[in-house]
């Protein structure tokens, strides 16, 4: 075998499940993620249901795990990963080791067991394993008289704490040197909260997602023009957004711009300054049922929906996990980009503002569908999943997909087979989508901002890499439905025409 070679145990056949091993040598090896599996997506061996939990390859050779980010879709096979005898360490950033932990113990609480003390036991571990890198720094891993091998994670502005990953591999007995990249995924440019991200300055082979690689994405200001206008319909109709998201990431931004529409809103009414002033946001539910207020607190509730608008619209965070996430955000300012820091230091707080209501237990959650549905006043409700196959956005689409007066707002990609998908593709005609193993009329508007996508547009992928100075001569292209993935291919081949250096495009299978 030639080294180094590339196996794809995920992300090949679809958009989830990412998870590649860099085969070094005949004794060293690296994981670059380990996700799970989404909608009808399965794994390279068409096996469905706990099979694609599976951890299918040896792990004889693995040193060390690498994790780009920590979306379920590429570390949430982790736990399988440990049962199955992975006794390396997790390498990621400074931001993405707060937040692992997180997203890990609700996926051991799904997987394995809720047993706290057996929750506390595995988190420790986890905490022992990671190893958090500074982005920009070189991190030598492996150095042998055969091997030397050195990792750098660069800002990828996906999420909070994501990374692309430089590896530099030196062979010094044949005196070969290769540096691949793997991409993991790109964030488009100008995300809410996060410093851009800039290509690296060279690769070999380069590992690259292509999830929107067919399409181009709205820029920031239309589609938050397109956001504000959605929801004053929405006012106008009386009825909810209900936007499905997932809970970290896509809901925080989410939040950051929401804040600054009513912060601009209240600045053109001469409300005052930093969305703080005279505000009574009124609560859906009433008094007493656990809704909590990020903002102003004790002031008396209206309830009376006449005259409603921005200033007092409330905004409904419905997701514990979310709420955690939001928090870890707020306490990883130092990563934020300088707009973001900009408005903290103007006294404004982006992801905590007095219009934005909290809900935590179950029963609360309820209440809120029920209050919503029974009322239909006009709120925003971001909830988790961001594909409407679990969580808590289940129970609001069950009693409002029906109602014309209701608007649902998809801000990110739907995989094949998921509910999601099929209320994006078949609402707008009228149809249905199926829910928990029943059959639900799509009467509610139905609408999607592709400009909200945390990922990068086919623009932003090929900059990848034709911005680089020097272009890599083999880009393996994974992570994308099979025909986004040819279309990228074949515009990859179309820039690198005209140039000294040649491209061999990989797609696995």
């Amino acid at each position: 075998m030639v080294y180094p070679d590339i196996l794809h145990h995920g992300a090949k056949d679809g958009v989830t499940g990412s998870c590649h091993q860099l085969l070094m040598d005949a004794q060293h090896s690296l994981l670059i993620d380990c996700g799970l599996f989404q909608g009808a997506e399965t794994s390279p061996e068409g096996k469905t249901g706990a099979d694609r939990l599976a951890i299918e390859f040896s792990l004889d050779t693995i040193k060390a795990l690498i994790a780009t980010h920590v979306h379920i879709d590429h570390v949430g096979r982790i736990p399988y990963l440990l049962a199955a005898g992975f006794k390396g360490p997790i390498l990621c950033s400074e931001p993405s080791a707060k937040l692992l932990p997180i997203v890990l113990e609700d996926a051991f609480k799904l997987g394995f067991s809720h047993d706290q003390k057996q929750v506390e036991r595995y988190i420790k571990l986890i905490e022992q394993r990671i190893i958090a890198l500074p982005y920009k720094t070189w991190f030598t891993l492996q150095y042998t008289e055969n091997l030397t091998c050195r990792i750098r994670l660069q800002r990828a502005g996906h999420i909070l704490g994501s990374a692309y990953v430089e590896i530099d591999l030196h062979y010094p007995q044949s005196g070969e040197k290769k540096r691949i990249v793997f991409s993991g995924d790109l964030g488009a440019p100008h995300a809410s909260l996060l410093p851009a991200s800039n290509p690296p300055y060279r690769a070999d082979i380069l590992v690259i997602e292509s999830t929107y690689g067919d399409r181009l994405h709205e820029d920031r200001r239309s589609r938050r023009q397109r956001l504000e206008s959605l929801i004053e319909q929405a006012l106008a109709d009386n009825g909810t957004v209900l936007i499905p998201a997932f809970s970290i990431g896509r809901t925080q931004e989410l939040l950051y711009e929401l804040e600054d529409i009513i912060h601009r809103k209240l600045n053109a009414d001469g409300k005052g300054q930093g969305g703080r002033a005279a505000l009574s946001p009124p609560l859906p539910l009433g008094e007493g049922l656990g809704v909590r207020e990020s903002g102003v607190r004790g002031k008396a509730r209206n309830h009376d929906t006449a005259g409603l608008d921005w200033p007092t619209l409330p905004i409904i965070l419905d997701s514990p996990l979310a709420s955690r996430f939001t928090q870890v955000y707020r306490d990883l300012k130092p990563f934020w980009d300088n707009e973001a820091l900009q408005r903290v230091k103007q006294g404004r707080n982006p992801l905590e503002f007095a219009q934005l209501l909290t809900v935590d237990s179950h029963q609360t959650h309820l209440a809120m569908v029920r209050q919503l549905t029974e009322t239909a006043r006009p709120a925003i409700v971001i909830a988790g999943n961001g594909m409407c196959s679990s969580g808590r956005i289940v129970n609001y689409l069950k009693s409002m997909l029906h109602d014309p007066r209701h608007n649902v707002l998809f801000v990110g990609y739907q995989a094949q087979g998921t509910p999601g998908r099929a209320i994006q593709a078949y609402g707008p005609r009228g149809g249905y989508a199926d829910l928990d193993g029943q059959r639900y009329a799509i009467h509610a508007q139905i609408h999607t901002i592709g400009g909200y996508s945390a990922r990068a547009g086919q623009k932003d992928l090929v900059n990848f890499v034709t911005r680089m100075r020097e272009w890599p001569s083999q880009v393996r292209i994974v992570h994308g439905e099979a025909e986004v993935k040819q279309a990228l291919a074949r515009l990859l081949g179309q820039r690198y025409r005209g140039k000294t250096r040649t491209v061999k495009t990989v797609i696995p299978s």
